[in-house]
């Protein structure tokens, strides 16, 4: 009974399954931001790890995932006021977990066969 998921459905797990701990360091620096602890090496370590992800994303079609990441990289090297990029980053980094589930629910879904219908497109 058991399916087995497609080749480009066990590389996003794979890449979906390092993402918690991420997470966690997101927003470890988002809060540093915003009580003035974040130098600005740590705000450029921050977005290059959010270009690295929104890459990784992209190049396994989840696409939702890539743009989130994208947008918020540009928000944390965004200058002006540091608060309104702290919140910003934190509405975006909740959206990013919404669509990290989505994904992970899709990526552990399988495609062909399945009971359910076919996925969006």
């Amino acid at each position: 009974m058991a399916q087995k998921l497609s080749s480009r459905q066990q590389a996003q797990l794979a890449l979906l399954q390092l993402l918690p701990p991420k997470f966690q360091r997101m927003q470890t620096v988002i809060e540093e931001m915003g009580a003035l602890r974040a130098d600005e090496v740590v705000v450029r370590g921050f977005a290059r790890q959010l270009d690295e992800l929104r890459a990784q994303a992209q190049a396994l079609n989840l696409t939702r995932i890539a743009d989130t990441a994208g947008l918020m990289a540009t928000l944390a090297r965004r200058s002006g006021g540091l608060q309104v990029r702290v919140r910003g980053l934190r509405e975006q980094l909740g959206s990013l977990k919404l669509n990290y589930e989505a994904a992970l629910r899709e990526a552990t879904t399988p495609e062909a066969g399945a009971e359910t219908a076919p996925g969006p497109d």
